[in-house]
């Protein structure tokens, strides 16, 4: 979990940069300079058009913060399990059905060369982060995740809204990955002030969701209470 820490803040980080970027641009604070054919520069602002493209392109980048930072969450309550050596037995009731539904995906003839333990194996062989999501990762489903495995979705609502605003990028993000919007029309719905704030509450709320979901782990709240010490 350390490890998807410390890659949720380089991600944050590369988000950050670029919002700092955008704004500076944006509020003529930091100006283009373009070379003619002689080497020449010229002082350009930011045309407005080429902001909303600018704009529109943050959601992409929060959306992708989004769902690589829940994906990795989610592989490292797995990689606990695998590490530990937790056998299916000792596991609560509903992360059993978890693994059992990703055994129903998974073709026998795939995994069975992974599982030489199978009270073990099974749980990780069955694994597949790539089938976790796909551009659906709001708060509403973050709860639902929250509430299969037994860790917190609980956030500070002063800092994080509880999440709202991954509704508006994943929104944003769908909507421009299929083409239902321009980037021009995303970019002139949101004023810079109203991304950054967005930004702002977004990677506060995924911080506060690892924090809990590091408890979950560090107080092996994913074991069976009733099942005695494995």
């Amino acid at each position: 979990m350390n490890t998807v820490l410390l890659d949720f803040n380089t991600r944050a980080q590369e988000v950050e940069d670029y919002f700092i970027f955008l704004e500076s641009l944006i509020k003529q604070t930091t100006k283009l300079a373009v070379a003619d054919s002689d080497g020449k520069h010229t002082i350009h602002n930011l045309n407005s058009e080429l902001a909303k493209t600018l704009k529109a392109n943050g959601f992409l980048l929060l959306y992708n913060l989004v769902e690589s930072t829940m994906q990795n969450a989610i592989e490292s309550i797995f990689d606990e399990f695998k590490n530990q050596l937790i056998p299916f037995d000792r596991l609560k009731p509903q992360i059993k059905i978890i693994v059992l539904q990703n055994l129903k995906n998974r073709s026998p003839k795939k995994i069975h060369l992974e599982i030489t333990q199978i009270s073990t194996d099974i749980i990780t062989a069955t694994f597949d982060r790539e089938e976790l999501f796909s551009g659906n990762v709001d708060a509403r489903l973050i709860k639902e995740i929250a509430e299969k495995y037994g860790f917190s979705y609980q956030t500070d609502p002063m800092k994080t809204k509880n999440g709202q605003n991954l509704l508006v990028v994943k929104s944003n993000r769908n909507d421009l990955a299929h083409g239902v919007k321009s980037f021009e029309e995303v970019g002139r719905d949101k004023t810079i002030e109203e991304i950054l704030e967005i930004k702002v509450e977004i990677i506060e709320y995924l911080r506060q969701i690892l924090e809990n979901i590091k408890t979950y782990l560090d107080n092996r709240e994913y074991l069976d209470g009733t099942t005695g010490t494995p």
